[in-house]
This record gives C-alpha cells, structure tokens and sequence, in this order.
C-alpha cells in the first residue's frame, strides 16, 4: 500500500473513532478513489402533505403521470390543475348552462376542480358520485347560493343564456328568481299553505289576492298538491307530511316562474310513495323548466334524468345521455361507481 493510501486510511480511521465512538476504520470509511465512483445519496425532503394529497387524487382519477409530464403543484392553498385530460363530456343539445375551467375552495380546502361541461335546456340532469365529490357544490354554483359561505374563493367561468353569472354585476336576487333551488330537507315556513306559495310573488310586489289565488291554485296543481290541500290553505304548511311539505316547496319554487329548477336531493328523507310522486312531477315539469337534480340514489338518476354528470373527488369524470352512463359508461371510474365497487 502506498503513503497516499495509509495516510487516507488512517485520517478515515481517525475520524471513525471521533465520530462513532471507536467503530473500525473499514467498516466505517470509503477510500477517496470510492468517492470519486460512487453516487451519493441526499436524502429528499419530506414531501409537503397537501402535494402528496394533490398526487393521490390525480393519480386516482386521472392515473400517474406520463414520463416528462408536469405535474401541477400543490403548494398552501391548492391551485387547480387542468379539467382532467381524458374525462368524456358530449356535445348536449340547447345548451342553458356553460361551465368552463371552474374550481373552488372553502378556505384552504378545494372542493372543485377545473369543471368543464354544459347542462341542456328543458331536459334533467343529473349529478351523481360519492359524497363529499362536489355535487352540491356545483349545483349550488348556478345561482351563487355559495356566496353566502364565509371563505369561498371561486376561479373560473359559469354563464346562463350567454350571461355571466360570477361577475360582481350580477343582480343575484333576480338570478335566484330566474334560478329556484328546492334545498334537501323541505323547509315550509311557519305559515299557512297559502302564505307559502304566495310569498314570492309578494316580495315581487304581486299583492291582489285574486291574481294571488290564481297563481297558488296553479302552482299547487303543478306540483300535484292541490287536490290534496285544496280544501285547507289556512292550515300551517308544517301539519303536512314530509312528501307534501317538498312538493309544497316545489309549488312556491314555481310560482315565481323561473327557467331553471335546481333540486339538492329532494327526495332524500322521503319515503318510496312520496319518493315516486316527486320523480312523477319531475317529469311533468320538464316540458317547461329545465331541471338539475343531485341525487346519492342512483336508481333514481337512472329513472329520472336525460343527461347525467358523475364527479368525483371535486372533478367531472363523466357526462354523458344517461343510458350511456348506466348501460355502457366510457370509463371505468363511472363503471366501478355505479356497478357498487366503491362509494
């Protein structure tokens, strides 16, 4: 061995037993020319929690990236990344509604992720997926009810008949006219059946009670109600059973007459017969109301709607005619939901 070795061996042997409490010099210690060859490792940082979140959800819905593929980081607040490159959205027909690019978060959380798609005109849509995967979220988009929610940062675009519905010149009361919503749980007010359904033409400055009359009795026949309380419109909405009191929702939605007709699971604390009768007017109305309908009940989804979007984990995966959803769906995501392999 050479000078140069044993002088590196024994500063390597020295160092050894200053460091490592008397360990042997070659069971610690790399000769200089093995340095030279060898890579050294350097640990990787612990990966941020919300990266490693952001990966899984990606990877879930969309697979891994490609080799050479940016993956978009996920750094404090999430920032969106782009509509899921291989989700299936048809063309519809008479489009109503057009969603582009649209992502939300409540504070740090995102609950939405670049949605992209459009709702037809007079038809049924509805939206299906595990919870917590963003329907209602998205529905309530439509006529801005999330503004009444501290925190929530929206990005994106929403437009109803051309019009954008996010701007800060969007007159929201008269857009909720336009927009109705029938929320989960019926929620009558401590009033008469009469003073329910009228109660929305009076705030637009409709006070004559014949013309009022008019409007409840065609109201509660369009939501099938009025044979069943015809004869007791002074009676407090809150003695009617639960199918009533939503359908009775339904009758003060329309009186106003929107266009559009949201419905955040109407039907989830129903029982089967007022379950039915809600789907029947469902379909009575579509001729004149083009109707959203979020729903976990996706034997319903099936029976009801014309179009069907399935989200998941805050991304659209699938919209498509609802046969094609249930009967041959394009991808597997959509397929593994509805067949009962997850959610």
């Amino acid at each position: 061995m050479s000078g140069d070795a044993r002088g590196v061996e024994t500063r390597g042997a020295a160092a050894g037993t200053e460091a490592e409490g008397g360990r042997s010099a070659g069971a610690a210690t790399v000769t200089e020319a093995e340095r030279a060859v060898e890579p050294v490792a350097t640990p990787s940082p612990p990966e941020d929690r919300a990266g490693e979140t952001g990966r899984s959800v990606r990877e879930a819905v969309r697979g891994a990236p490609k080799a050479g593929e940016p993956e978009p980081q996920l750094a404090g607040r999430a920032v969106p990344g782009p509509q899921a490159p291989d989700a299936v959205r048809v063309q519809v027909p008479d489009p109503v509604f057009d969603v582009r690019d649209l992502s939300l978060w409540y504070g740090d959380k995102q609950a939405l992720n670049g949605i992209t798609m459009q709702i037809p005109e007079r038809r049924i849509t509805a939206f299906i997926g595990p919870s917590g995967c963003g329907k209602s979220t998205l529905i309530r988009c439509l006529n801005r009810l999330n503004d009444l929610i501290p925190g929530v940062t929206i990005e994106g675009e929403v437009t109803f008949e051309g019009d954008s519905l996010l701007g800060p010149q969007v007159d929201v009361n008269h857009l909720r006219k336009r927009i109705g919503m029938v929320f989960q749980k019926s929620n009558p007010f401590p009033k008469s059946i009469w003073e329910n359904v009228a109660y929305g033409c009076k705030l637009q400055g409709i006070t004559r009670r014949s013309e009022l009359d008019e409007i409840i009795e065609r109201s509660l026949r369009s939501a099938a109600l009025w044979d069943e309380v015809k004869d007791r419109l002074d009676e407090s909405a809150l003695s009617l059973s639960g199918g009533q009191q939503q359908r009775l929702c339904i009758a003060r939605t329309i009186a106003i007459e929107p266009e559009v007709i949201l419905l955040d699971e109407p039907c989830s604390a129903l029982d089967p017969i007022a379950t039915a009768k809600i789907e029947e007017l469902m379909q009575d109305l579509k001729n004149d109301y083009t109707q959203v309908i979020v729903t976990h009940n996706m034997q319903q989804a099936s029976r009801v709607s014309d179009y069907t979007a399935f989200l998941y984990l805050g991304e659209l995966i699938e919209l498509d005619e609802t046969d094609q959803i249930f009967l041959k769906p394009h991808k597997k995501q959509t397929e593994d939901y509805i067949t009962g392999r997850f959610g």
